[in-house]
């Protein structure tokens, strides 16, 4: 049933994918085009912190749960200060909210931020087309069309700039360093190198108890040590975690020197510093359920994750890091720790949001690595 409107009074739109496929649905969002990859998240809940996660930059996000919108949108729930997806797919849009927390209406939030989408199409089918064949490039266009217009945005999505290879970094890091309050010495401090942070990793940091510091992406050793930290954090962010040349110097030069905890592309990244290879994952990881074992313990962990490439596990240099989680579904590397440092990391979003906290008490264990490193125990720093 569709709330407040008919679905003969939608308004037309269309998907054309650079594989020539086209899908035909109805309009809703921001009114205008979008192009960009195309990749599905498999989330029941959580769209608003899928499409303000800046790991999304670049990336049309298709939800493979049917119903979305229903519960609106919430000042508080905001991944970042402004969204980064470029499009939104779903089968089924809420132009309703019943939600007690929501300050309006995913509509009107799309409208603000100028984010296209379209519903009404066979999200399955899409799905499993991009399972088989991969993510694809593709056009979300508002309108009427024909076979001529089709044409043209297939091209569009052709043409379109891949992600591969490029340095996706400097669109989404901040400007310039910021840091949280409680600045009273009390507290470990740690420094966060932000390649596309989500807000939740700077809350769990400050929930497990640290004073922190976001730094630009292109920010030098040297100007980290300059803050006094007692470790580092390696962020999430977009695009191919083989476009930063200058995050992989940084992460080699400050190896060892302060603990370290890398996340998703910060987990890329210093892979890549040590020697490893990345490889892009034929559809990606996008979703709240995806098992991990840890090898440590031997239990098995339900998590966040939304990446697109991976560590090739067989090219990391023997005697430096060990893998210390695998993803059950396809064998990928999903955590390492070096064998001497206190420096370790996990491709996956410990902080959720969406998504279980399974993996939340690696927050926990980075503070407490940081406070055994600087002999800091709630004393002053």
């Amino acid at each position: 049933m569709v709330t407040g409107m008919s679905l003969l009074s939608k308004p037309p739109a269309t998907l054309a994918l650079e594989d020539g496929t086209v899908y035909y649905g109805y309009a809703f969002g921001y009114t205008g085009k979008s192009v960009g990859e195309v990749v599905f998240n498999t989330s029941m809940t959580g769209y608003q912190e899928i499409l303000t996660d800046p790991s999304y930059n670049g990336q049309i996000v298709t939800m493979t749960y049917p119903h979305i919108g229903n519960y609106g949108v919430s000042v508080y729930d905001m991944e970042s200060n402004q969204p980064y997806a470029r499009g939104f797919i779903v089968r089924e849009f809420s132009r309703s909210k019943s939600n007690f927390r929501a300050n309006q209406d995913l509509q009107s939030f799309m409208e603000q931020y100028k984010i296209v989408g379209i519903e009404g199409i066979d999200t399955r089918a899409l799905t499993r087309r991009m399972r088989v064949g991969g993510v694809v490039k593709g056009v979300i266009y508002h309108g009427q069309t024909d076979k001529a217009l089709e044409a043209e945005l297939v091209q569009e999505a052709c043409n379109h700039a891949d992600i591969d290879g490029r340095d996706m970094t400097p669109e989404v890091s901040t400007p310039l360093p910021y840091a949280r309050p409680r600045f009273d010495g009390s507290l470990p401090r740690v420094v966060v190198m932000d390649f596309g942070i989500k807000h939740s990793i700077v809350y769990k940091l400050e929930q497990a108890g640290a004073e922190v510091i976001v730094v630009p992406a292109k920010t030098s050793p040297a100007q980290i040590m300059a803050l006094d930290p007692q470790g580092l954090v390696l962020s999430n962010g977009p695009g191919d975690p083989d476009g930063p040349k200058y995050a992989h110097d940084a992460a080699w030069q400050m190896l060892g020197l302060l603990p370290t905890y890398g996340i998703c592309l910060g987990h890329q990244i210093l892979g890549l510093a040590v020697g490893g290879k990345t490889f892009k994952l034929k559809h990606g990881h996008h979703g709240a359920n995806t098992p991990v074992k840890n090898l440590l313990t031997g239990e098995v962990e339900i998590t966040s994750q939304n990446h697109n490439y991976a560590i090739d596990i067989d090219s990391m240099p023997k005697g430096q890091f060990e893998a210390t989680h695998i993803n059950l579904n396809d064998g990928t590397l999903e955590g390492m720790k070096h064998v001497r440092y206190p420096v370790f990391s996990v491709q996956y979003h410990p902080e959720a949001s969406p998504g279980p906290h399974d993996a939340s008490y690696l927050f926990n264990r980075f503070i407490e690595e940081v406070k055994r490193f600087s002999n800091v125990d709630g004393l002053a720093v």
